[in-house]
């Protein structure tokens, strides 16, 4: 049913409270209001503290609070209560988000605010504020410092019941330190962070010459720097924004290639570019693999904490090139990063676009005259204060008779026309004395009125000097930003780079790992590594900077590999397992490598790995020696499994010495514990199959056993280093005896028969701790993998040794190019 109409009449005024206007005109003036707003009062920092006015009232607030860095935390929910209730009238959502940005490390350059408790991430946001605390940080003192010195003016709040400064006094030159951004109405900011010692340089070269020009005073800031550090690429849009106060450029996560698993490279990042998280990088990774628009990522890791910091690790899969998966993760992700800036603040209540020596000459206009509002008003409290000392000089003199005034006069009034007529005082003086207490008058010291009143006077005269002059002003002004800086400076995190050092597509590396030559090499300590190619291995210094290279083997980055162990095995191993290691002119550094019980699973307990072969050659055979003198030739047939055996050995017995054979044309050589030495032509061991046991090849004494088997072209150059020591001694205690002998002065015997004697054992020694021969020049090294030097070849084949200086565990051939 119809609703019912009202029978009220309207009022006989209704008429005239109906205003027509103009909707068009009525919008634009709202809309304007609200720009001028959003403007002035929320979004644009003042180019002269370089604070939005929230940011400004919480430093005031927390001020006027007395919530100073020496001081207890209190709750950020209080803070913003005071802000919002006082000076503030927005929501609290807001006050707290800028509260919280003042207090992280990662956003400001210099934070402002010491926060306690979970003040968010890169990725999470903070806590809510009745979980928080805060305090002022020290770089906030600084910036509302002078404030109770008449250094700015102030306004009154939003009900007018209070009043807030229009700017803080800002000792630090915090637009450019800590950066800005903000989106107003129809227009927008973002200033990127510098450092403080730079852009305090810079200050105090413009303050002594103000026609300075932009190059100059990019001598003193090159470039920004990022709270997180990272990576600036190209310098041409840094130029373009200071000089016009607009331009971009590009910020790259700092990042290099480890050897992050014994099987694996990976590149681990440290620093991000700024405002990017972590998990914003990793979403990002895994949606373009998601998308097979990356390949070669194995595995993922997020290791960041409060300890190490960022610490992102990426594991590369075998066969892709780290470096070139590096520039993909660049090109697809936040890795690389854009920076826009965009200079706007407020100067002179007018949002202006800055450019970088307008945006100094607006700071140190405003600093300047801080420093002369603060020098004019200590000068006249100075001059207050002297005024009061000399009526009080006045009076002291003849206290007696002030004394007698005051107590004869009538009334208040009395006493001071009275002091006034009687001592020439000024009223301000007169009024002094009569709030005095009479015990403070008489303890007053002549002597310590007078010195007071000259140090006011020298006080006075030398704040003077410096408001009546500009040079010396402008000196003030440098020194206390000399002292900003020194207080507060950091080096600079973030690196400026001309160019991103980048090959261009068509000479990128490849992402996969190209079949190139390499070296496969194996220590005396155990390391494997791979070289980076084939180039010859150096004939001098032929030692890794870790210990001695006993194998090598040439094969390609993507062939494989065959390691002969202690019980007679043959293991497969592919090259792009492996670390790469360089190859320096001195010598392949394996300290790059890994042990290869952390890269052979195959390998049992106690089965040792004795040499390298390749795999697939049939022109090659394999040599074998044991413990209990049996030598063995062996064809390497590959077989289609990981692990094979090629030896049959006797039970107790094991394999001391293995190496590959190119023809017959090699001397086969074993020399037993008791420095028995025997050698023979390879040629008169036949070769066979994988199940055959060997047959003899020295004579060993009862309850003796083979200490090396090695093999060695006879038309080289040969050594034999022996060892002799006391078979009672604790293994690696005894260094022993020391001797190295030409090889050529051993017969040589047929096989399966007993050597001659290689070194005579002296008082105490009845066995050989180490023993080795091959081709000169040799290396030895110890335990440690430091280098040992060898004495100069004795030609006594019996001959006893010299004392060595330490304990030999290893020594070969200085690594011949193959």
């Amino acid at each position: 049913m119809p609703a019912r109409k009202s029978q009220t009449p309207p009022p006989d005024d209704f008429a005239e409270r109906i205003v027509d206007i103009d909707v068009s005109s009525e919008m634009e003036t709202s809309f304007l209001e609200y720009a001028y707003s959003v403007i002035y009062a929320r979004a644009l920092p003042d180019a002269r503290d370089g604070l939005k006015p929230v940011q400004r009232r919480i430093l005031y607030s927390m001020r006027d609070m007395r919530i100073y860095p020496d001081r207890p935390h209190v709750k950020c929910a209080r803070v913003v209560g005071q802000v919002m209730g006082v000076l503030h009238p927005h929501g609290d959502g807001a006050i707290y988000d800028a509260l919280v940005r003042m207090a992280q490390p990662w956003v400001m350059r210099l934070p402002m605010v010491d926060g306690h408790g979970n003040f968010g991430s890169l990725d999470a946001g903070p806590a809510a504020m009745r979980y928080t605390e805060c305090r002022m940080a020290s770089p906030a003192m600084a910036m509302t410092d002078g404030l109770d010195k008449d250094t700015v003016d102030f306004k009154s709040n939003y009900d007018g019941k209070e009043t807030e400064p229009i700017v803080l006094p800002s000792a630090i030159p915090n637009l450019l330190v800590n950066g800005t951004n903000g989106i107003a109405v129809g227009m927008a900011t973002n200033c990127a962070p510098h450092n403080l010692v730079e852009v305090v340089q810079a200050l105090r070269h413009l303050l002594k010459h103000p026609n300075a020009t932009l190059d100059t005073l990019m001598r003193f800031i090159p470039g920004p720097d990022l709270p997180t550090g990272g990576k600036i690429i190209g310098l041409d849009g840094i130029r373009e924004a200071y000089e016009t106060g607009k331009g971009s450029f590009k910020i790259r996560a700092t990042a290099r290639v480890e050897q992050v698993t014994p099987r694996r490279k990976g590149i681990v990042i440290t620093e991000l570019p700024y405002n990017v998280g972590p998990e914003k990088i990793i979403e990002q990774i895994k949606t373009q693999v998601g998308a097979k628009k990356l390949q070669g990522i194995a595995d993922l890791k997020d290791l960041t904490d409060l300890a190490n910091g960022t610490r992102l690790v990426i594991e590369v899969k075998n066969g892709f090139n780290p470096d070139a998966l590096l520039e993909q993760l660049y090109r697809l992700t936040k890795l690389e990063d854009s920076f826009a800036i965009n200079a706007v603040a407020l100067v002179e209540e007018q949002p202006r676009t800055l450019p970088l020596k307008e945006m100094l000459e607006v700071y140190l206009k405003h600093r300047l005259e801080v420093t002369l509002r603060r020098t004019t008003f200590d000068r006249d409290k100075a001059a207050d204060r002297l005024h009061l000392v000399e009526g009080l000089l006045i009076a002291i003199v003849d206290i007696d008779d002030v004394i007698a005034i005051i107590r004869g006069s009538d009334d208040a009034a009395a006493a001071r026309a009275r002091l006034i007529e009687a001592f020439d005082l000024t009223e301000t003086q007169a009024n002094f004395i009569l709030d005095m207490q009479l015990r403070r008058l008489t303890k007053y010291s002549k002597i310590e009125l007078e010195s007071e009143r000259d140090e006011l006077q020298n006080t006075i005269a030398e704040l003077t000097e410096i408001i009546e002059s500009d040079e010396l002003l402008r000196t003030l002004v440098g020194n206390e930003l000399a002292e900003v800086a020194k207080q507060f400076g950091t080096p600079r995190r973030t690196i400026l780079l001309s160019s991103s050092g980048v090959t261009t597509t068509a000479n990128a590396a490849p992402l996969e790992v190209p079949d190139d030559p390499c070296w496969v090499l194996l220590s005396s300590a155990g390391l494997l590594a791979r070289t980076e190619n084939a180039e010859p291995l150096p004939t001098e210094g032929g030692r890794s900077n870790h210990d001695v290279i006993i194998s090598a083997v040439r094969t390609t980055a993507r062939g494989e590999y065959g390691l002969i162990t202690s019980s007679g095995r043959l293991i497969r191993g592919n090259a792009l397992d492996l670390p790469t290691v360089p190859v320096t002119a001195n010598a392949p550094n394996l300290q790059g490598g890994a042990h290869v019980a952390e890269l052979i699973a195959a390998a049992e307990p106690g089965e040792r790995i004795l040499a390298l072969v390749r795999l697939g050659d049939e022109a090659t055979t394999i040599a074998l020696g044991t413990r209990n003198g049996i030598v063995k030739r062996v064809n390497p047939e590959t077989l289609n499994r990981d692990v094979w055996d090629i030896m049959r050995l006797d039970d107790g017995d094991q394999v001391v010495g293995a190496l590959e054979l190119a023809d017959d044309n090699a001397e086969l050589a074993f020399i037993s514990d008791d420095a028995q030495l025997l050698h023979f032509p390879a040629s008169s061991v036949r070769p066979q199959g994988r199940s055959g046991g060997g047959i003899a090849g020295i004579k060993l004494s009862a309850g003796r056993r083979v200490a090396f088997f090695g093999a060695f072209r006879p038309d080289t150059d040969a050594i034999v280093v022996t060892v002799a020591g006391s078979s009672d001694a604790l293994p690696g205690t005894d260094a022993g005896t020391i001797k190295v002998t030409p090889f050529d002065q051993y017969p040589g015997k047929g096989r399966a028969t007993g050597g001659v004697r290689c070194h005579r054992f002296l008082k105490g020694e009845d066995t050989l701790l180490f023993a080795w021969a091959g081709p000169v020049p040799a290396v030895a090294a110890a335990d440690s993998g430091a280098p040992i030097d060898l004495p100069a070849a004795d030609g006594r084949r019996d001959g006893s040794g010299t004392p060595a200086a330490q304990p030999i565990v290893a020594a070969g051939t200085r690594l011949l190019a193959q």
